[in-house]
């Protein structure tokens, strides 16, 4: 959203610009504001963006009703397998991410036929150990807190990475350009963060999830693993909270590590527009 300009003559007219993605096209608005900027432009761009978030909050709320109709269609004999499914899928994506060399019908042997194949071991372990966290954190509905994230972390990666699993760092990291905060304010940040993600009613769960994973990923509380464990936290809470999981796509890491580099508003977004696009068919 930006404020434009258009010449006719030698005089200047202004415009408030808005775009946004639909059916994969780009679409952009403009709302005439005059020859002049009006004095109450912030109020005029508070409304636009209410108007915008209320679209998107309508078609969010369709999405959870019509994932929850779903899910409750589904004999309770079939659900076991579908999250298996779930679990796969999303084990082979975000281990793919870090750096695993298991591909998905790799993933599915391990999960599924409990065959090995020959691959690094600690990728194996890593890819086992994954689905085991993730089916078991659906099973259970636990609140969210630091000994919780620090469990995930040391089940996960308790035999690949013995000496820093199930615990936050106790060293600085650099991630690219990117430098993570002291590791002396690593648990007070976190304690920060679990106290924002509790169930808040002002704001809606799919945008408080986008927000907790960006918030955990700059802090980046492990010396590795960070981003696992982030997308296991952001889609703990959307199934928490009644959503369908986002599955943040191995072969579409790019525009998630480029939205991962903006301000926050910048990742819920782009996370916003990831999310309507794949579960469009529930709301359409």
């Amino acid at each position: 959203m930006k404020i434009t300009t258009k010449k006719k003559g030698n005089k200047k007219y202004y415009y408030l610009r808005h775009s946004f993605r639909k059916d994969g096209k780009i679409i952009t608005k403009e709302k005439y504001l005059g020859a002049e900027i009006p004095k109450n432009i912030n109020n005029i761009l508070s409304e636009l963006k209410k108007e915008i978030q209320a679209s998107v909050n309508k078609k969010l709320k369709l999405i959870k009703e019509n994932f929850q109709r779903e899910w409750k269609r589904i004999p309770e004999s079939a659900k076991k397998r579908e999250l298996e499914e779930i679990s796969i899928a999303f084990t082979y994506n975000t281990n793919a991410i870090e750096g695993s060399t298991i591909t998905l019908e790799e993933t599915r042997e391990i999960i599924h036929d409990k065959i090995a194949p020959k691959k690094p071991l600690r990728d194996v372990k890593e890819t086992e150990a994954h689905s085991k966290v993730f089916l078991k954190m659906l099973e259970k509905r636990q609140k969210i807190t630091n000994e919780l994230l620090l469990q995930w972390h040391k089940e996960i990666f308790g035999e690949t990475k013995p000496d820093i699993a199930g615990q936050y760092r106790d060293y600085l990291v650099r991630i690219g350009p990117y430098l993570a905060p002291d590791w002396q304010e690593v648990e007070k940040m976190i304690n920060k963060l679990i106290a924002l993600i509790k169930p808040n009613n002002k704001i809606n769960a799919v945008d408080l999830s986008a927000r907790a994973h960006y918030k955990f990923e700059k802090i980046h509380p492990f010396g590795d693993g960070n981003g696992r464990i982030g997308r296991l936290l952001m889609n703990y809470m959307l199934w928490r909270a009644g959503y369908p999981m986002l599955i943040i796509e191995y072969k579409k890491r790019k525009s998630y590590y480029k939205a991962l580099q903006k301000d926050e508003d910048g990742f819920v977004s782009y996370f916003l527009r990831r999310y309507l696009a794949v579960h469009k068919s529930r709301y359409a």
